[in-house]
């Protein structure tokens, strides 16, 4: 049983124009303040993101936000966090992130949210950690996504048990009981380090 403690949320910086999606983002902050989980996210106050945040902090929960410098200056920072990092560049960011985490889920978002997804489903591929990553499908967002991914597996660009790492389901609770209960693969044995 994987416990969480620490969630990071990969989320738009974005509203959109589906009202289901920034619900599901104030119920997954409400959630995560009953259940003590900290929200580890990027540390925006708008969009779907800003949302999020606020739904924890409304419930007396806990949120850390990470953020790279040259952003300080184009997205607006929320300065009411319980926790601000601020990082040099993107991909320290997603370094951090990945390191105060013990889990991460992908809500609704735009090209920023995808690579963030991937990219931490392709660490967990590679054996770079062992962390449960889900992928909250609010109001069907996903489908298509997911009708991609099956297309990779089909065509053999893409290995079954690698797109079972990507846990699914559009309930929360359901999402989080999967995440507890996951299991990383064992490590590939080309991956392994030589032995001498």
């Amino acid at each position: 049983m994987n416990k969480l403690e620490k969630i990071c949320v990969f989320c738009g910086s974005s509203e959109g124009n589906d009202l289901a999606i920034a619900q599901a983002a104030m119920m997954l902050g409400e959630t995560f303040a009953n259940r003590d989980i900290t929200l580890v996210y990027g540390a925006a106050k708008i969009g779907v993101m800003g949302i999020l945040a606020k739904s924890v902090l409304d419930n007396n929960g806990a949120v850390i936000g990470i953020i790279p410098e040259f952003l300080k200056k184009k997205e607006v920072v929320h300065l009411g966090l319980s926790q601000l990092i601020t990082t040099e560049n993107m991909h320290d960011r997603k370094m951090k992130m990945q390191e105060v985490s013990d889990g991460f889920i992908a809500l609704p978002g735009g090209m920023g949210t995808l690579e963030e997804l991937f990219e931490i489903l392709t660490w967990l591929q590679l054996g770079l950690h062992n962390k449960p990553i889900g992928l909250l499908n609010v109001n069907h967002f996903y489908d298509d996504l997911l009708q991609l991914l099956e297309t990779m597996v089909r065509k053999g660009l893409l290995k079954m048990k690698n797109y079972e790492l990507l846990l699914v389901s559009d309930s929360i609770d359901i999402l989080l009981e999967k995440m507890e209960q996951f299991k990383a693969p064992k490590i590939p044995k080309w991956l392994s380090p030589e032995r001498t």
